[in-house]
């Protein structure tokens, strides 16, 4: 599968930015889905996703109440929509996926052996 992120770009604080992440080669369905940041000199960390086998999305504490992700399985297609962003919230951000069926859980990024290439937020305060 191949995963295509986009949609970052610059924003001021409070500001919103919808970010996209599209699939090609198979259905996303059967994956946990998941989106990561890394922000300069950090490294990357969780950010929120969702398993293959439904139920609500999985949030990192920092961006709970402000962060909305959702997917679109007839388009293949996931989001995160991020409100009242914060500088803190600079970073590339990357979709993941993992293999069908995954057993494992969503938080950790081994789980997902499919990255898409990233796309950059800046937050200005």
């Amino acid at each position: 599968v191949q995963l295509q992120a986009f949609g970052g770009g610059s924003v001021q604080a409070g500001g919103s930015l919808r970010l996209s992440c599209a699939a090609s080669g198979r259905t996303l369905s059967s994956s946990h889905m998941g989106w990561f940041r890394q922000a300069p000199g950090k490294e990357r960390e969780f950010v929120v996703a969702i398993s293959w086998s439904g139920g609500s999305p999985y949030y990192t504490d920092s961006v709970k109440g402000r962060f909305t992700f959702s997917r679109d399985n007839s388009k293949n297609m996931v989001y995160l929509q991020m409100n009242s962003l914060k500088p803190e919230d600079t970073a590339v951000y990357y979709c993941a996926a993992s293999h069908p069926y995954w057993r494992g859980g969503v938080y950790s990024q081994g789980g997902y052996p499919y990255w898409g290439q990233g796309t950059q937020v800046t937050v200005s305060s």
